[in-house]
């Protein structure tokens, strides 16, 4: 069954004593766009955030946020960079030397300089983080997937009904098409009978007139088209695989047949009926734009 593209996720649990909350959100987008929001110290799991979704998710632009609680966590040791905050501190007393500026420094503003205070975890720690983050997230792409297949639910129907939609505006083509050759030829015939004032007309003209016309709006072929077009679009929807650019590949031949179709309508009823199935498709093509 299709998925939708936009979705939202989240799951939390423990690595130890750290608390991990990761949340996904997703928007349409042509290709798979995976943004990781992390805590700078765990950057180095990022890459492993991103082939975890990349085995779950082919499009959409997804952003993830992850949260790290450490507040209770015991094996985080926070390190002074001497050196950096030495240079720090060298580089804006000559700044107040050169500017005459007052050089107001306090611990709370140095800390806050770039890379002045480090993190340090054990290795093992670190590992243990990795597999804990990696469930944990897959918890969370779980839930995302079960909103995405709701919303996929949604877009069947929605999709289903409109190519119904469809097929009985083409069955009212189907029998409106002969019907309009038929009045052709009446109508041919009393111009003709007005134009001889005579009621002896060549039947053979007649025939060969109604004949071009019928060939020239004849839309047999691209009914057939349709149909299969339907019915393929049909059999991709129950696909259970990515199928959004294939569907938005049929939405394009759907709407070329109509458009040859509307071409060839010689008459005013079956003009509206076309306008009704390019209504349709497009209304298809605007719903796959959030289909997977």
């Amino acid at each position: 069954m299709i998925k939708s593209m936009t979705g939202y996720g989240c799951a939390s649990g423990l690595s130890g004593k750290l608390e991990i909350s990761v949340e996904l959100r997703s928007v349409n987008n042509r290709y798979l766009d995976c943004s990781v929001r992390i805590p700078r110290v765990y950057t180095a799991l990022e890459d492993v955030i991103k082939s975890t979704v990349q085995e779950r998710i082919s499009r959409g632009k997804l952003d993830v946020f992850v949260t790290v609680d450490s507040s209770k966590c015991d094996d985080v040791v926070i390190n002074v960079n001497e050196p950096l905050l030495n240079a720090y501190m060298d580089a804006i007393g000559r700044i107040g030397e050169v500017s005459g500026a007052p050089c107001e420094l306090s611990a709370y503003s140095l800390s806050r300089l770039p890379d002045v205070l480090t993190v340090e975890k054990r290795e093992q720690a670190a590992d243990e983080l990795r597999d804990d983050l990696t469930a944990i997230l897959k918890e969370a792409l779980e839930a995302f997937d079960n909103m995405r297949s709701a919303e996929g639910k949604r877009l069947f129907d929605d999709i289903s009904g409109r190519l119904t939609a469809i097929e009985k505006h083409v069955e009212v083509i189907e029998i409106r098409s002969p019907q309009t050759v038929e009045e052709y030829r009446a109508k041919l015939t009393q111009k003709m009978q007005e134009l001889l004032c005579s009621t002896t007309i060549d039947e053979a003209r007649i025939l060969t007139e109604a004949a071009i016309y019928a060939d020239k709006v004849a839309v047999d072929e691209e009914t057939v088209r349709l149909r299969s077009h339907i019915a393929q679009f049909r059999d991709i929807l129950m696909l259970n695989e990515p199928v959004g650019r294939k569907l938005d590949f049929l939405v394009q031949e759907m709407n070329r047949e109509a458009n040859t179709i509307s071409s060839k309508c010689g008459d005013t009823s079956m003009a509206h009926t076309v306008v009704d199935i390019k209504s349709e498709i497009e209304k298809i093509r605007e719903q796959i734009q959030n289909i997977e």
